[in-house]
């Protein structure tokens, strides 16, 4: 039976609009840094080698090859930890153009170090060698975190995060720094921008 990540593991991704506490275990991520405005081209060409990456890895059998452990499975969501340059920082309104981000997408447990190395040959026809050369095999732990399911356009997730700050002061938790992650469970080229739906979350302690 495909494993379905909507299905098995809803705490993670499909949260509801009231913020909650999580703690998030370790997870492996295929990732790549990059740094501007969301909308321009070098943030698509991240997204895009990361899945050619991820769907690699999904499609191995049908090259005959079966890794040790392999299930079916629907491939993970594209995330995002989002942060601001030192400039940007410094800015009262926020500036796309400095924006620092690392997108990931989560890999099943038997993705290994080795089979990641395999798939980045792969996939060399089709991603550029400045980013198969980026793109790193990471295992991440996020530890105790705040979530809630922001439901609309991705400029108004500051209601949402507002809503965070509030449940995190009624509950004795201090955000850990500015830094946060986003998980797109819509696809904003198929969803109107005011359904989307996208998990944000952030550290606390």
């Amino acid at each position: 039976m495909k494993y379905e990540w909507r299905k098995k593991e809803k705490d993670l991704y499909l949260p509801g609009s009231h913020p909650a506490k999580i703690a998030v275990p370790p997870i492996h991520y295929f990732t790549l840094k990059g740094k501007g405005n969301p909308n321009g081209e070098a943030f698509k060409e991240n997204v895009k080698a990361l899945y050619a990456l991820s769907y690699a890895i999904r499609m191995l059998p049908k090259k005959g090859i079966t890794p040790d452990g392999y299930f079916e499975y629907t491939v993970f969501p594209l995330e995002g930890v989002w942060d601001l340059d030192e400039e940007g920082r410094q800015l009262e309104q926020l500036d796309k153009n400095r924006l620092v981000y690392k997108l990931m997408i989560r890999q099943p447990d038997f993705v290994t170090a080795e089979l990641f190395s395999f798939v980045k040959e792969v996939c060399a026809k089709k991603v550029s060698d400045v980013l198969i050369r980026s793109a790193k095999f990471e295992t991440i732990e996020e530890g105790l975190c705040v979530q809630c399911m922001h439901i609309g356009d991705y400029d108004s997730e500051p209601i949402t995060f507002s809503k965070m700050d509030d449940f995190c002061a009624s509950n004795n938790l201090t955000r850990i720094d500015k830094r946060h992650r986003e998980i797109y469970i819509s696809d904003p080229r198929k969803s109107e921008p005011s359904k989307l739906k996208t998990v944000l979350r952030y550290k606390v302690k």
